[in-house]
């Protein structure tokens, strides 16, 4: 019996590598979710080992060096622009859910309550500063030149009736801003982070029509392998789904 149990742990290793599979996350939602289903892929063979960040930069650098071999943490747009920025060459994989991005205020109840001059914080990495103020010109805040436009900056306002002051700080900064500016763009893991509901505590807030699909990353060479098979699957699996639907109740969509 131990020589059989001996043998299949050798085939095992054999089969995905005697190093663990080591996947870098975000706290919330994706490292909940990924340790959901920890136990899951070590059923299938799949060891992964969870690390994670709490910033958006060193994940895509910690992939590209190898230190990981994947990574779920960020949406397509914001890999690609990072990708051409720092020259490297990853992947993303499907759609897993939607973090959906909110506007935030501790003085504010409703957006129309808004008063000119008031100081409007979103973050400051490109896709995302697109991604804030394209919410606010759906909802009538300010108007954009071209709300298609992902890339969008403040140089593309052609309308704020308000004449409030956008200011950009890092994602990871902006719930602590709340206290210093009257309204804060946040995006949904540093909300839930800080305790902030995306569905019951924002004045406005994106819906399904998102284009802004979290995804798995992994080096481009990388996409096919059995390890990606199978943490695929068990990512986009019914049991994911439902905790994702259970545990944030409509703050997290998912896309599967």
């Amino acid at each position: 019996m131990k020589k059989t149990l001996l043998l299949l742990a050798i085939l095992s290793n054999l089969a995905f590598g005697k190093d663990k599979f080591k996947i870098g996350a975000t706290p919330i939602p994706a490292g909940e979710i990924l340790f959901e289903i920890k136990d899951d892929l070590a059923k299938e063979g799949l060891d992964i080992e969870i690390i994670e960040f709490t910033d958006y930069i060193m994940p895509n650098l910690a992939l590209d060096d190898k230190s990981l071999d994947a990574n779920f943490f960020q949406h397509k747009p914001y890999l690609a622009n990072f990708m051409k920025e720092k020259n490297l060459d990853l992947v993303p994989l499907a759609d897993i859910y939607v973090p959906p991005l909110g506007a935030y205020s501790k003085k504010y109840k409703n957006i129309n309550d808004l008063k000119n001059g008031n100081k409007i914080a979103i973050p400051n990495d490109p896709t995302n500063a697109g991604r804030a103020l394209i919410l606010l010109h759906n909802n009538g805040i300010i108007k954009l030149s071209n709300p298609e436009d992902l890339m969008a900056t403040e140089f593309d306002i052609i309308d704020n009736p308000k004449k409030l002051k956008i200011v950009s700080l890092q994602a990871a900064q902006l719930p602590r801003a709340l206290d210093d500016v009257d309204m804060a763009v946040i995006n949904c893991n540093y909300a839930l982070d800080a305790g902030l509901s995306p569905q019951e505590d924002s004045l406005i807030v994106e819906g399904k029509e998102s284009a802004y699909g979290n995804v798995v990353a992994v080096r481009k060479g990388d996409e096919n392998s059995k390890e990606i098979a199978t943490l695929m699957k068990v990512l986009r699996s019914d049991k994911v789904r439902t905790f994702i639907l259970e545990k944030y109740k409509g703050g997290i969509i998912p896309l599967f």
